[in-house]
Parts: C-alpha cells; sequence; structure tokens
C-alpha cells in the first residue's frame, strides 16, 4: 500500500501557503521538515490548559507531568527502545551530545582514543575532539571512499583497537544521504569493548529506527527533523545512564532520565514532539498493511510506527529515483552520493551537487525567487565538504525530500533548476 500524499499533504499547514500565487516547495527538510496539525495542537493545548512547572500539586503541574510522561514513553516507542527511562529530551542533539560528552570523559584516562568520521554533521564531532582536547585523548579518523560515498569495513577494522573508548557515527549523513551500516559498525566496535554514539538527526524522519537491533550505546535524534518542533532526543543504554556521572543541580532528579534533563525543559516542545509521534502513528493505521515481523512487537504503537517508516521509506525511493534521474540530465552537474538505482535502500532522498561554473549560493538565491527551497553550503558538515575539496569553493546544493513531497513537486524544481542552468 502506497502512501495517501493528498490527504498527507492536508496535515501539513504550511504547504497551503502561497506567495504570489506560487506554491512554496520545501526541498529544505534535511535542516528541518514542516510540522503538522497535531503536533501544532499538542503545543497550542499544552500552552493553554496544561502550562506549569513539574511536581507541583496542582491540576496544570500534574497534568503537564502526565504530558511529558506520554512524550516519553511515545519517543521509546518511536526508537523500540526498552523503557521510557532510557529517554532524555534537550535543546537539541548538538547540545545534549555536548553534555553527554562531558559525562563520558569521566571513563576515559589520557591517551584513549575516540573514533570520529569524515561523514558525520560537526555536532558529532566538535564534543568529541573538544573532549579530547581537554582531557588528553586521541582523535582518529575514518574516511569514506570518495567513489560510493560509503565507508569501507576494512578501513574500521584497521582504525579499531583496544584504546578506541568510542565510535561516534551517523546513521545517515546530511550532505550525501548515505545510510550507513550502523548495527555491523557497532558490532565491530564492541568487539574492542569501545561504546557507540550513534546521530540519527538525518536518518530519523526517513526510515525505522530500532536501538534494540542495532545495538549501539547511545542514539540521538531531532524531533525538528521528524515533523515535530525544535526539540532533541537522545536514547541510551539504561545502565550506562544510571552509572554516567550528570551535570545537575542539587534538587533535580538522581535517576534517569531526569537527571540529564538539566533545567526546566522545554515541555511545550515534548507535547509537540508526542504530537509528531501520534502523526506517524496515524499514518501507520490509515496508510499501510501488516509487513513481516521484523520486531517481536509488544505494543501496538511500535508496530504502526515501524509500519508508517518503512511505508514512507519506500515512498521515498520514488522521489529519489525521479530526483537523481532528473538531475543526471543536467550538463556539467555533479552528484555527490549514491546514485546507482539498485542502491536506493542505501541513501535517504537527501541530494547534493555542484554544476561547473555555477556557486551554490546563486542557484539557491535564485531557485528562492520560484518559490522553491533548498539550502548550499557545508550545513556544518564541514568535514565532509572539506574533505571533498569543495570547503572554498561555496560546499554543496542540497535538496531533501520527504514523504509529504509530491512527485510533481521534484519535477518542478527540476524545470527550475534547467531553467537556470
Amino acid at each position: 500500500m502506497q502512501l495517501d500524499v493528498e490527504k498527507i499533504r492536508k496535515q501539513f499547514p504550511a504547504l497551503s501557503i502561497k506567495e504570489s500565487g506560487k506554491p512554496r516547495i520545501y526541498l529544505d527538510n534535511p535542516a528541518g521538515t514542516q510540522v503538522p496539525q497535531n503536533a501544532i495542537d499538542r503545543i497550542t493545548k499544552y500552552l493553554v490548559e496544561t502550562n506549569a512547572n513539574h511536581g507541583g500539586a496542582f491540576r496544570t503541574s500534574q497534568e503537564s507531568d502526565q504530558i511529558l510522561a506520554e512524550a516519553h514513553k511515545a519517543m521509546a516507542d518511536f526508537l523500540n527502545a526498552p523503557s521510557d527511562k532510557e529517554i532524555i529530551f534537550g535543546a537539541n542533539m548538538t547540545t545534549l551530545t555536548f553534555a553527554i560528552s562531558r559525562s563520558l570523559g569521566h571513563r576515559f584516562n589520557p591517551g584513549d582514543e575516540i573514533l570520529v568520521t569524515r561523514m558525520d554533521h560537526d555536532g558529532n564531532v566538535a564534543p568529541w575532539r573538544m573532549l579530547a582536547e581537554d582531557q588528553g585523548l586521541r582523535i582518529k579518523w575514518l574516511p569514506f571512499n570518495k567513489e560510493t560515498f560509503q565507508f569501507d569495513p576494512a578501513d574500521l577494522q584497521a582504525l579499531l583497537t583496544e584504546r578506541v573508548k568510542l565510535v561516534a557515527i551517523n546513521y545517515a549523513s546530511n550532505a550525501i544521504g548515505t545510510i550507513n551500516e550502523v548495527k555491523n559498525m557497532a558490532r565491530l566496535a564492541h568487539e574492542v569493548g569501545a561504546l557507540v554514539y550513534v546521530d540519527a538527526v538525518q536518518y530519523a524522519p526517513h526510515g525505522p529506527i530500532d536501538v534494540q537491533d542495532l545495538d549501539c550505546d547511545f542514539l540521538v535524534c531531532s524531533a525538528y527533523k521528524f515533523f515535530g518542533p525544535h526539540q532533541g532526543i537522545l536514547w541510551g543504554k539504561y545502565e550506562l545512564l544510571e552509572d554516567l556521572i550528570a551535570y545537575k543541580v542539587r534538587p533535580a532528579d538522581p535517576d534517569p532520565p531526569g537527571k540529564f534533563e538539566t533545567g526546566t525543559q522545554s515541555h511545550e516542545g515534548q507535547a509537540g514532539t508526542l504530537g509528531a509521534i501520534e502523526y506517524l502513528e496515524w499514518i501507520g493505521k490509515t496508510m499501510t498493511e501488516t509487513v513481516s515481523n521484523e520486531m517481536d512487537y509488544k505494543d501496538g504503537r511500535k508496530e504502526y510506527l515501524h509500519r508508517a517508516m518503512s511505508t514512507i521509506k519506500a515512498y521515498e525511493k520514488i522521489l529519489s529515483k525521479r530526483l537523481i534521474d532528473g538531475l543526471n540530465t543536467i550538463p556539467n552537474l555533479k552528484i555527490y552520493g549514491i546514485t546507482n538505482l539498485n542502491e536506493l535502500n542505501d541513501r535517504v532522498p537527501t541530494v547534493s551537487f555542484t554544476i561547473e561554473g555555477m556557486h551554490p549560493g546563486e542557484i539557491s538565491k535564485r531557485l528562492a525567487r520560484e518559490n522553491i527551497f533548498v539550502w548550499d553550503g557545508d550545513f556544518y558538515a564541514v568535514e565532509v565538504v572539506n574533505f571533498l575539496g569543495l570547503g572554498e569553493k561555496g560546499g554543496l546544493l542540497r535538496v531533501g525530500a520527504t514523504h509529504y513531497n509530491s512527485v510533481e513537486e521534484i519535477d518542478k524544481f527540476l524545470n527550475a533548476l534547467a531553467g537556470i542552468c
């Protein structure tokens, strides 16, 4: 069963906005998606009816705490986490990673090594580099193949030694779109005793996540990338979260997740995240068929979410194919990422490219005049762009589709780009 894209688009108020009669075409999704009405309603309802601080004896505080508890449970279902106590909300992925890096730093000794990659967003590089600088640790770099745009398992194995204490990797690249073999990479890292920290921000809107199957130790994502508000989420194995030192004030909860949710949280952000999960659950209930039971579900919502994300991934392969096929017809255009149409399972519909003789920033501005939104530059994926030798050339032009985009929108973008060229 395919998604009913027209029915889906009606859930997003932003998709109906026009300027001078021109509809907006949102292909800037890797930097942040639009928000369905259900998430907007959750935020509004929270601020109007249950806006209070944590732990009070009165009604609004108690109802607020109930919403926050529901949000933790919803995220646990989204990630197939064993417990909602393993879900930590925070400002964003980068802030959460900086915080947890300081806690993890207590487990490391001078001379220990942290492995980072040339494919990651700087949010999964800078915190570890700064920790290494502060504590006398060594940073090791995992490159990717510039022809296949994938990691070579042999390169990873060559870098893994017993001195490596943490491996920081991404589930999918926010610049070149590659989906990485996280499960196998985690297995190899664990063989030498290293912890595995996964940035799933770019992957989360595009496919199902099962932290138990991946067997990573930590995974981070951001709700504003999967149709929610600006909110970060970190999952970690409970025994690790329980053991780690938390940088917190004394009255705060001594146990996970509270010990890591510092200060007063964005309660309305958590409510909106709950709304985003409910929206995805709605897709699973109304637009999918029963799939092979890849996970042993004990909760209906987990199954609906898995079905929704699997169906979204299948639909987005259609968008990826249309986009890559069209880009390949434009002279002097080079795609940086997987282009083999038989390998679309190995990428998300985030496609970056350059056009010889044209600056990415100028193309982005000209598309914006047509009400077509795309990004140019490095997208905080500094290592990717520099590794490809594009750091001083304006970086890349990035087009990122998601399941509320239509084939017609992809065609309008391609026609506009061809006209510019």
